[in-house]
C-alpha cells in the first residue's frame, strides 16, 4: 500500500547511465503511487495504441527521422491525463535540453501544473564505471542486479518474479561507459542550470547505498507534496 501524499507531484529524475534511476523510480512508484513515464516506453505504447500522436510518431520513425518535441509532448500530455497518474509522475528521459524543458513548462502551465522537483542523482564517474560494468537484469521483468552491489537472494533466480534468465548489455564495459558519462555531463549541465535557476533543482548522492538514496528521494517527495 502506497503512502498518502497531500497533492500530486511532477518530478524529473536526472542521472547518468547506471545511476540507478530505474530502480529508484520503481521504489517511488511502490512507496507513493507515482507513475514513471519513460520517453521510449511512452512512444512505443502510443504507437501500439494507435493514438493520433502515436500514428504521427510511427510515421516519423518509419521514415527514419527523430520524433519531434511536439509529438513527444502530445504523447506525454495524453498519458498524464490517464487516471493512474492521479498521484503524480516521474519523468525519465525527457526533457533533455533547456528548449524541451521550456516547452514542458508551457504544457504544464496550460494544465495548471508545474515541475515540483528536478532531482539530479550525483555520481563519481570513476566509481560509476565499476558500478555499471557489473550490472545485469532479469530477462523476464527487468529487475536490476549487480555482481558486487546487488545479487539475487537465491543465486540465479530473480527476487521479484522468479525468473532464471538474465541479460547483460553489450555496451556495459568500461570504455563505453566512460564515454557515455562524458556525453551525459556535457548534455545535462545546461538542463541542471535551467532547473537550478527556477529553484526546483534538488541533488541526491548517487554513490550512497540504494536504501539511502531511496530515503533521500522520499524526503524530497514528502517536502514538495506537503
Amino acid at each position: 500500500m502506497s503512502e498518502t501524499i497531500t497533492r500530486p507531484a511532477i518530478l524529473i529524475l536526472l542521472g547518468p547511465p547506471g545511476a540507478g534511476k530505474g530502480t529508484q523510480a520503481r521504489m517511488l512508484e511502490e512507496r507513493f503511487g507515482l507513475v514513471q513515464l519513460s520517453t521510449g516506453d511512452l512512444l512505443r505504447a502510443a504507437v501500439a495504441a494507435g493514438t493520433e500522436a502515436g500514428r504521427a510518431a510511427k510515421a516519423v520513425m518509419e521514415a527514419g527521422d527523430l520524433v519531434s518535441d511536439g509529438i513527444v509532448l502530445a504523447i506525454l500530455k495524453d498519458r498524464m491525463a490517464e487516471p493512474d497518474t492521479a498521484k503524480g509522475v516521474i519523468l525519465d528521459g525527457f526533457p533533455r535540453t533547456p528548449g524541451q524543458a521550456e516547452a514542458l513548462d508551457d504544457l504544464l502551465a496550460a494544465q495548471g501544473q508545474k515541475i515540483d522537483a528536478a532531482i539530479s542523482i550525483e555520481v563519481d564517474d570513476a566509481a560509476m564505471v565499476a558500478r555499471v560494468s557489473g550490472r545485469y537484469t532479469c530477462a523476464d521483468c527487468g529487475e536490476g542486479y549487480h555482481d558486487e552491489f546487488k545479487q539475487p537472494v537465491t543465486a540465479g533466480t530473480c527476487d521479484k518474479c522468479g525468473g532464471t534468465t538474465f541479460n547483460r548489455r553489450a555496451d556495459d564495459n568500461a570504455e563505453t561507459v566512460g564515454a557515455r558519462l562524458t556525453a551525459y555531463h556535457a548534455s545535462t549541465a545546461p538542463l541542471i542550470a535551467y532547473y537550478e535557476a527556477r529553484g526546483v533543482l534538488r541533488t541526491v548522492d548517487g554513490m550512497s547505498a540504494i536504501d539511502a538514496i531511496a530515503g533521500a528521494l522520499g524526503e524530497i517527495v514528502t517536502q514538495v507534496t506537503a
